[in-house]
């Protein structure tokens, strides 16, 4: 039967294995690789109306019908060691909240972090629904209770990888500025310290965790010891709660602010641990640096800046599909012709057409202008206007939003650097 624990699950009214979030994450990364790699896939013109979207939806329903046989022979096998696995992480207690941290840490720079940390947090792994799901669940009855946490919810351990996201972070950067170049500390402090509120407040860390990824793999998993043992200490101290992320989106909001009344002191006992996890980062991070000469920013001859997940795939030779440039520039063209961004109420299309609501069609080019950039005609009326474009015309649609969209983030910037 379909029933907690038995690997089955029911979807539609329809028996069928339990994947959980797992099986959604590869199915995902499945489509996603499907559409990076088909989506600007030239067709004959006879079948170009599939173009675009509609074929990568079309394979990825072709591809996912021999996924479908292969999940049902070799996912039990899976699900038997997955489930082996949490059932050690939740019985091991301090030592299964070290592991479980570990892995989330270590694992992030190839992405499967989100099979450690997702079975926990959104899935049935520590608890029925998930951490995050069971926390804002009993949140006003953990708040009201003067027993400790941790015997409320011991399942709590398995949640607080945030913490080296708030205190790591500080020591991390700390360290970087005091090996920098002393006159380059100032360019060093101006990257440093908006990074490192990103990481305490809302719990991103790719400027800081990438860059250090970027220069030696031998911080990165120094930091997944650091932040392992910072959970598991804080654990052994009664620290529990929901702490994956940062200060404003998890940490203030669904742990301290409800429970100050009632747990102020494990607030205190978390804040002072976490107070000598940073020194301790600090402290191993700059021997390390200094010790190994590592060429973080501001050292020597070392670049000024931080390093993105991107440029560190470049780095090791995993690069990501780029754009056609014809279709961009026609696109480019095209929405220059339209009078630029700013003259665009609307855009939709049909099967052949971009269809166009303008502000102010007497700012719109000839037609001649359209046709010299593919265009095989144009309509006009009143502030609406037709291109006729061809089968084709999804691609060029979603060239289009894509010019508009960075056009729209770019003056939303804009004004806020203004203001």
């Amino acid at each position: 039967d379909a029933v907690a624990g038995s690997g089955l699950t029911m979807m539609a009214g329809i028996k069928t294995l339990d994947t959980s979030i797992i099986g959604a994450i590869i199915i995902s990364g499945i489509v996603t690789a499907l559409h990076n790699r088909l989506f600007d896939k030239k067709l004959p013109v006879f079948l170009g109306i599939f173009q675009g979207t509609s074929y990568v939806v079309i394979i990825a329903f072709l591809v996912m019908i021999p996924c479908a046989w292969l999940t049902l022979l070799g996912w039990p096998k899976v699900q038997m060691g997955i489930e082996s696995l949490q059932a050690f992480l939740r019985s091991a207690g301090a030592l299964g909240v070290w592991v479980y941290t570990f892995l989330e840490r270590i694992l992030i720079p190839t992405g499967l972090h989100h099979f450690i940390y997702g079975q926990f947090i959104f899935g049935p792994a520590a608890v029925e629904g998930g951490i995050q799901m069971y926390w804002a669940q009993h949140l006003q009855e953990f708040s009201l209770s003067a027993e400790p946490l941790k015997s409320l919810f011991p399942e709590g351990g398995f949640a607080l990888h945030g913490n080296s996201k708030i205190f790591g972070a500080v020591g991390i950067s700390l360290a970087m500025y005091f090996t920098a170049a002393p006159e380059n500390r100032v360019k060093v402090a101006g990257l440093l310290i908006p990074a490192t509120l990103t990481a305490m407040l809302v719990g991103i860390t790719e400027p800081l965790e990438f860059t250090f990824l970027f220069i030696s793999p031998l911080l990165f998993a120094v930091h997944a010891v650091l932040a392992a043992s910072m959970s598991t200490v804080m654990y052994l101290f009664g620290v529990v709660g929901n702490m994956g992320g940062g200060l404003i989106d998890q940490v203030l909001p669904q742990n301290w602010i409800p429970m100050f009344s009632n747990h102020a002191d494990m607030m205190l006992t978390q804040i002072a641990i976490g107070l000598c996890f940073t020194l301790l980062y600090f402290v191993v991070f700059r021997t390390l640096i200094l010790q190994f000469n590592m060429c973080t920013p501001g050292r020597e001859d070392a670049e000024v800046k931080l390093y993105s997940k991107a440029e560190y795939k470049a780095s090791r030779g995993q690069t990501t599909a780029a754009e056609p440039k014809k279709e961009l520039d026609q696109a480019a063209g095209i929405l220059q012709a339209l009078g630029g961004v700013g003259n665009i109420s609307s855009i939709n299309n049909c099967a052949t057409r971009l269809r166009i609501a303008l502000h102010d069609m007497s700012q719109t080019l000839d037609d001649e202008v359209f046709k010299k950039l593919g265009a095989h005609g144009v309509f006009r009326s009143g502030d609406a206007i037709q291109v006729i474009i061809g089968l084709h015309v999804s691609q060029l649609r979603e060239q289009l939003d894509s010019l508009i969209n960075s056009h729209q983030s770019a003056e939303n910037v804009a004004i806020t650097e203004a203001v």
